[in-house]
């Protein structure tokens, strides 16, 4: 495997988990929506020309052979490395675990994935023992803008110091209409470089060659032609708590089939996710519903017709949810990237009593920090009234610990609030420290 990236290529955090991996699993998958950049991670900064064997299955031939007999399929020169393994099935599974039980070498396999594959009922063969997953998002801020080993370092700072404070140098921080470009540019790493038109045109062909490609290919749910309007209201739902009977009304169809069968799919080829509720130990009786987000911002203005012009407008309904998606999506990144270092899980917060906070970002060892998103570019104390609820409540617990309360908003400065709040500039989650 390749030790050195080319200097035309993105570099990607994800490439050194997937190096550890390779090093420590005898089959390491790599996850991730459709046209996140798994392929050109794996061919052209992992494999080696000569070294090893690499297979696309979204190549017809190799797929049918693949299908025809796996295992003479896969006896090549090692590392192989097998892109879009999905399309081949359980059956391409549980040939590989044959191969690797014969050895245990670690690094043998090497496979790419556009579906959470492995979570699928229909699948009969886990690798337990034998495999490392790997996320690949899309790009962060820190990747799509090249800043370098250091940035997309908030939550890992943050842990590792127990607050944040004076973490801006003189650098200029984007102000909001710049904020707004940045979240209709997504993080898709062909639609970064797309403007207008064509940027339009390669989020409809995504939608269409999901929906009417991958879906099909994992499930055979009826009405698959209900997808992109169940994609386009949950668009319009983004970071919102999860109302299935709501939804389901607006579409017409049984909430039980919505549940059970088009939202796990929509998950599964990375297109949305759910943030859990925070309820640990908490003296408040919280509200149960997870909140819904979709993975790509760029995707979610696309599917509202929204511009950077239509979210700069004071009055517009969208902007609020949008920033708070952009902002949820890069923490879930690093969330993550340093998954081994920090053990972060994150959630939201809402209380009965109408208390509620964007993030929960809480360690395994129980430490705690509440994060809230504001598209306002200045901010005052009011707005960290429910951060304070939620640290007045964790102090009161003894196996938990209260780090830091954070408002991120589009101000370019950080200011103190009091014990253990701050509010900081979006941008603060990107940059590196004292950029």
């Amino acid at each position: 495997m390749k030790n050195a990236m080319s200097g035309h290529l993105t570099p990607r955090h994800a490439i050194e988990q997937v190096r550890v991996s390779l090093r420590e699993a005898r089959v390491v998958i790599v996850n991730g929506p459709r046209q996140a950049g798994k392929t050109t991670l794996v061919r052209d900064q992992l494999h080696v020309p000569g070294e090893g064997s690499f297979i696309t299955l979204d190549d017809e031939t190799e797929l049918a052979a693949c299908l025809a007999d796996p295992r003479t399929f896969l006896d090549r020169p090692r590392p192989v490395i097998v892109d879009e393994f999905q399309h081949a099935g359980d059956r391409l599974l549980r040939t590989v675990k044959t191969l690797v039980d014969e050895s245990s070498e670690p690094g043998q396999f090497l496979l790419t994935g556009s579906t959470r594959f492995m979570t699928l009922r229909t699948i009969s063969e886990s690798l337990a023992g034998r495999v490392h997953i790997v996320d690949l998002w899309p790009y962060t801020q820190g990747e799509s803008q090249r800043l370098g080993d250091g940035a997309d370092s908030f939550l890992l700072r943050l842990f590792q110091q127990g607050s944040l404070r004076e973490e801006l140098g003189e650098t200029a921080v984007p102000d909001r209409r710049d904020y707004l470009k940045l979240l209709c540019r997504g993080g898709y790493p062909e639609a970064v470089k797309l403007d207008g038109q064509a940027r339009r045109r390669f989020f409809r062909n995504y939608v269409r060659t999901v929906t009417q490609r991958d879906v099909p290919e994992i499930s055979r749910v009826r009405h698959v032609e209900e997808l992109p309007q169940i994609l386009r209201l949950l668009a319009a739902a983004t970071a919102q708590e999860a109302r299935d009977t709501q939804l389901a009304e607006r579409l017409s169809i049984d909430r039980r089939t919505l549940r059970a069968n088009y939202l796990p799919l929509l998950h599964t080829v990375y297109l949305a996710f759910e943030l859990p509720v925070w309820s640990r130990n908490l003296v408040s009786r919280v509200c149960r519903h997870p909140k819904s987000y979709l993975v790509d911002t760029g995707l979610a203005a696309h599917l509202l017709g929204m511009t950077p012009e239509r979210l700069a407008e004071p009055t517009c309904p969208a902007t609020g949810a949008l920033l708070e998606t952009f902002m949820v999506n890069e923490l879930v990144r690093q969330a993550s990237r340093f998954a081994d270092r920090l053990g972060v899980t994150l959630f939201h917060y809402r209380a009965h009593t109408g208390s509620e906070v964007d993030v929960i970002a809480e360690a395994d060892d129980g430490r705690v920090v509440g994060i809230e998103v504001k598209a306002a570019a200045s901010v005052d104390r009011g707005d960290f009234s429910h951060l304070v609820a939620v640290r007045d409540q964790v102090d009161r617990l003894r196996d938990m610990e209260f780090l830091q309360g954070i408002v991120l908003y589009t101000g370019d400065r950080p200011h103190s609030f009091g014990d253990r709040l701050v509010a900081l500039p979006l941008a603060t989650v990107w940059l590196p420290p004292g950029h």
